[in-house]
């Protein structure tokens, strides 16, 4: 009998699972939000006698502001409470870290937070992460929401997840959800942390753990402007050099301005021009995705883009494909190119779905994909077992995975060549 059309779904052996409770209230209500070096020596000394974890998360303004910078920090320890700290009023939080020396973090998506507080000065030494830890346990769904109504029961709201967090003040309601979001972190690890054990995947955790602690901030994009959405559509090199100025344009005065690029002009007029070539200003403005007035008060600036792009002389102009960098070629080239390569490829992709099976992993996180497409590629020569793990521990694979996938992929891999 099918369940009710408003009732939460049957688990699989049937049952209904436990009714999630809404959690509204932190427990020690919403703290006052630091913004003076005195308020923040006080928060210093509070959570330096605190015990235990510490709960962080960060708030950026992506989709308004220029970059990823962060506008507010969350933190929760035992004995210390929830503090929210303003990083634009106290930009220095340096003192705060030093104050957890030696403490395990508490992050859910720890790589997204991570590049933002080190601006700040905070650096820990050793993290969980509850995304992580979701993600090598298997769970269908892995947000912070999702991942709290499973293990805890708790329903945490996420309507405030993409506002203007460069706002100021911060509304009232949007603090008690920035404090909501490490209300129940430190219990939720300490969970996730005993099925990890049961497990036996604790070991896996840590090593991934440590790998997005210390992992390197990425290489500056070779031709950035390339990502302009929709760039595909694009093959002339000419209308390609529209693109370019365009974006460069619309880049530097995002940055002057501190606001996201894609709210001073959207990608969709960057493809619209370059599609049209519009070669007087009225035709640009006459294009729907100029025709704002938002966009249209800085049309000059948008026309001097384009008209320096084709003026430009024809060796100057883009290449139809982008740079070339030191991977493969796209897989879909495989088969014409090295037909041996993509049976390599095909074959590992098998053994790496069934060991994401039987380990309920998800494949992305049982090997970086693009490390297995770089072993098929450029395999190690001789090619065995053993070689193929030496050459997944040196393009960056962790222990654990090359103890899980190394052997049988390298089996597949030997009995190809």
């Amino acid at each position: 009998m099918p369940h009710a059309p408003d009732a939460p779904p049957p688990d699989e052996d049937g049952a209904a699972p436990a009714p999630v409770i809404p959690l509204t209230v932190p427990a020690d209500g919403v703290p006052p939000v630091v913004t003076t070096p005195e308020a923040l020596e006080e928060t210093i000394a509070a959570f330096a006698a605190g015990t235990g974890p510490v709960a962080v998360d960060a708030e950026r303004a992506s989709g308004y502001r220029y970059g990823q910078r962060t506008y507010l920090v969350q933190l929760r320890r035992a004995g210390a409470g929830t503090a929210l700290i303003d990083p634009i009023s106290v930009p220095d939080l340096s003192g705060l870290s030093e104050a957890l020396r030696g403490v395990e973090w508490v992050l859910h998506a720890a790589s997204q937070d991570l590049p933002g507080l080190a601006e700040q000065g905070l650096r820990p030494d050793v993290v969980f992460d509850t995304e992580l830890a979701a993600r090598l346990l298997g769970m269908p769904r892995v947000g912070l929401a999702a991942v709290v109504a499973e293990i805890l029961g708790l329903g945490l709201a996420k309507e405030h997840s993409a506002v203007d967090w460069s706002t100021r003040p911060l509304p009232a309601d949007w603090l008690l959800y920035a404090a909501l979001d490490v209300e129940v972190l430190v219990e939720l690890r300490g969970l996730l942390g005993e099925r990890l054990h049961a497990s036996g995947k604790h070991e896996w955790a840590a090593q991934e753990f440590e790998a997005v602690r210390t992992a390197p901030p990425p290489p500056p994009r070779v031709e950035p402007w390339r990502r302009t959405s929709g760039l595909h559509a694009i093959r002339e090199p000419r209308r390609l050099a529209v693109v370019r100025s365009l974006w460069e344009t619309r880049d530097a005065d995002a940055r002057r301005r501190d606001i996201s690029p894609g709210r001073v002009l959207p990608d969709t007029a960057i493809v619209a021009a370059a599609t049209e070539l519009p070669r007087t200003l009225d035709a640009l403005t006459a294009l729907r995705p100029f025709s704002g007035r938002g966009t249209k008060r800085r049309a000059d600036q948008w026309f001097a883009a384009i008209d320096a792009a084709m003026a430009l002389p024809d060796a100057d102009l883009p290449r139809s494909r982008g740079p070339g960098g030191d991977g493969p070629p796209p897989v879909r080239a495989w088969a014409d190119r090295d037909p041996a390569a993509a049976a390599r490829l095909a074959a590992a992709r098998e053994v790496v779905a069934s060991l994401t099976e039987l380990h309920a992993v998800p494949a992305e996180n049982l090997l970086q994909p693009d490390l297995l497409r770089r072993l098929c590629w450029t395999p190690p020569r001789p090619l065995t077992p053993e070689s193929v793990a030496q050459s997944l521990a040196a393009g960056g694979a962790r222990p654990w995975q090359v103890e899980v996938v190394g052997g049988p992929v390298g089996q597949v891999l030997a009995s190809l060549d």
